[in-house]
């Protein structure tokens, strides 16, 4: 019976020294002690302005050091539009630090919007606001396949003078694309890219001996290619295919 007293007695004595630190680090009380009074926040700041920032960390912060609910700060920061990546801690003792990362989109994705270069998708508002990004079309699951496709061809075309506006991945795999200068490639889906460059070899031949722009060209030939250009007196209505 003494030793069933001295195990409670023992028990007892450890909760009144154990409880109240708990209780201090969970909030449960003296969660106006040791308040959070100064911010640290690493970002880029060019789509994610520093006023958004602390608009939603501000209120998180009133809690104090061991009652701010970390988890909260983060859902409330990574709900800001550009927010790719959040990250929240503590530092002794009345620091929050705060490190966002914002998404850098290279294209526009579909209706409404836009492909992150790690191949994420996402929404922000204004995107019709945003200029000098191309359009890309495709099935999701090929979002890397399409970023692929277009670094590359972009790269086979950096010794001209054109960009390229769109490119589309067909669900049965057909690549199409269109140039800044309303020109369309037809490149199939049978290596796509060295036929592209077979073509970007012989154009600048060919736009010199065409006073007209190319409206189109269709690439999905073994040995050539078949151009459609302009009518020598207007810039919209085809001419008839050239083949080569």
């Amino acid at each position: 019976m003494n030793a069933l007293v001295r195990l409670l007695a023992w028990l007892f004595a450890l909760a009144v020294v154990i409880l109240p630190v708990v209780a201090v680090l969970n909030g449960w009380f003296a969660s106006e002690r040791w308040p959070l009074t100064q911010l640290r926040v690493s970002a880029e700041f060019q789509r994610v302005s520093a006023e958004q920032v602390q608009a939603a960390a501000r209120p998180h912060l009133g809690s104090g050091f061991f009652a701010v609910d970390l988890a909260e700060v983060h859902a409330s920061l990574a709900a800001l539009p550009w927010v790719e990546r959040v990250v929240v801690r503590k530092q002794w003792p009345d620091t929050l630090e705060i490190l966002i990362t914002e998404h850098r989109a290279i294209a526009r994705w579909g209706e409404g919007r836009l492909l992150a270069e790690t191949g994420v998708l996402f929404e922000v508002p204004g995107i019709d606001g945003l200029q000098g990004l191309p359009q890309f079309e495709g099935p999701e699951a090929h979002t890397q396949q399409l970023m692929d496709m277009y670094r590359q061809s972009q790269g086979l075309l950096a010794g001209l003078p054109k960009r390229i506006e769109w490119i589309q991945l067909s669900p049965r795999g057909s690549w199409s694309m269109g140039l800044n200068d309303g020109a369309e490639l037809m490149l199939g889906r049978i290596e796509p890219l060295p036929r592209l460059q077979r073509l970007v070899a012989a154009l600048p031949e060919l736009l010199r001996a065409e006073a007209r722009p190319l409206l189109r060209a269709d690439l999905r030939y073994a040995n050539g290619f078949a151009l459609r250009w302009a009518a020598p007196d207007t810039d919209n209505t085809a001419a008839p295919r050239q083949q080569i």
